[in-house]
């Protein structure tokens, strides 16, 4: 049970300041939209949101991973068969390589079906000589720099809930029909993964699994579904309010989000006292929280104790991004004041959002070894103080896009402009996300060996 005060509702957050949100022009349009996607079924089922939880915990304790990544921000027009499959692609495979070097099951998490809002730095932008309202993700408004485009449309979140659906839609299909069969991995084409090392050690690992599945199957076990399919979770981050509470349902006596199996909240709205932290304290959801380099330990303590007073295993994952040059000094006093505090939590790392830069000509972009370099840190400083790296959170595509510097491609500034197609952040392409799996599986390789002594 939920320890939520009883004065908290699903519209509670309405009298907290609240950081964020579009200047939605025409407030009948809106709740006229918000009514329609209140009307709608639901996204996810409860069920699925427990069973999550419960994986969660398990991860906290070391008994499975959380691997969580997709897109930086949705698109509409990227709602397509091939799009869908290439996202859930490189999950599998990513999923294949950590499960085979961790001995332990992998908790899979798309950033997927319902990561259309972003938050920005500015309320306005300047294109060309003339301002505008700052592109706040698909749900919003439209990226085409023109004015009328620009402005908030509430009928977007609608257009993003049947998006939602029908990527879950296929998601799901692909899955139960098949797609994530393990006595047929070698149908997840390595495409365009150039190293002819890690193409070898990853059809090595293809072949191993091959073997090990014939070998159990020939001594009688056979129709074992665990083989043929895989659980799928959705995730985005709660960030427009009027739409997530538009999807929260009362479940017996306690209230779900059934717009996603998993939320998180952002560097940028995670204040106490405001209006983020209000929603996120009712819901059973498991919830993230993203941990940037500006937070505080004591600051952190009050924040989980805001979200999750009942201190229940599974409900809170800490998502640390905190970038390369900082994470040594400020990860460990974080992880410190959490333990102190006798906290049940998962940590995570997102490598990504620290390690951002910006070239000359003005593209956004992150360096693969600064990416590496803060994911080893954070599994390195999680065991000097007793713990562990449950788990990891990136910005990635199955796409053969040009938005990070180096990796097995050995991308430079001058190759971003070929495949440049992300609306917001720079992601990983599917030959860096490979290239992480197989380093990440060799960290938990080494963990699972000196865990054993």
């Amino acid at each position: 049970m939920s320890d939520t005060s009883t004065n908290w509702t699903p519209a509670s957050w309405r009298d907290r300041p609240i950081q964020q949100q579009p200047p939605w022009p025409d407030a009948g349009a809106l709740q006229t939209a918000l009514n329609e996607v209140r009307a709608l079924p639901p996204l996810v089922n409860h069920g699925e949101v427990d069973a999550l939880r419960t994986h969660l915990a398990e991860a906290a304790r070391g008994k499975a991973f959380l691997l969580q990544g997709g897109d930086c921000a949705e698109r509409f027009a990227d709602c397509t068969k091939s799009a869908i499959e290439a996202k859930l692609k490189i999950l599998l495979q990513m999923s294949l390589v950590l499960t085979w070097g961790a001995r332990i099951p992998v908790i899979r998490v798309g950033r997927m079906a319902g990561q259309f809002a972003k938050p920005r730095s500015s309320d306005t932008e300047t294109i060309d000589g003339t301002e505008m309202p700052s592109y706040r993700g698909d749900n919003v408004n439209a990226i085409t720099p023109d004015l009328a485009a620009r402005q908030p449309d509430p009928q977007r979140l609608v257009k993003a809930y049947h998006h939602s659906a029908a990527t879950l839609n296929y998601a799901r299909a692909l899955v139960d029909g098949g797609f994530a069969d393990l006595h047929h991995p070698q149908h997840w084409d390595l495409g365009f993964v150039r190293s002819q090392s890690h193409r070898a050690e990853y059809e090595d690992m293809v072949e191993r699994i091959r073997d090990a599945i014939d070998f159990l199957e020939s001594t009688g076990v056979r129709g074992t579904g665990a083989l043929r399919t895989v659980e799928l979770f959705s995730s985005h981050e709660g960030l427009l309010l009027d739409y997530e509470e538009a999807l929260t349902e009362k479940v017996g006596d306690r209230h779900y989000n059934l717009g996603a199996h998993f939320l998180w909240i952002g560097d940028r709205t995670r204040n106490l006292g405001d209006a983020h932290l209000e929603y996120f304290r009712g819901i059973e959801n498991p919830i993230g929280i993203k941990v940037g380099k500006q937070m505080q330990p004591k600051e952190l303590v009050e924040i989980i104790n805001a979200v999750e007073p009942a201190n229940r295993p599974g409900r809170i994952t800490l998502i640390s991004r905190i970038g390369a040059a900082d994470v040594r000094e400020a990860l460990p006093p974080l992880i410190a004041a959490v333990r102190e505090a006798g906290q049940n939590v998962a940590w995570s790392c997102d490598p990504m959002h620290g390690n951002t830069t910006t070239t000359d000509s003005g593209l956004k972009t992150r360096d693969y070894d600064s990416i590496l370099a803060e994911l080893e840190a954070a599994f390195e400083l999680h065991a000097e103080q007793s713990g562990q790296l449950a788990g990891v959170h990136f910005e990635l595509t199955g796409e053969d896009v040009t938005e990070c510097t180096g990796g097995p491609q050995e991308l430079s500034e001058a190759d971003l402009s070929r495949s440049y197609e992300t609306y917001c952040d720079p992601r990983l392409n599917y030959a860096q996300s490979l290239e992480l799996a197989l380093r990440i599986a060799q960290r938990l390789q080494t963990r699972r060996r000196n865990g054993s002594r």
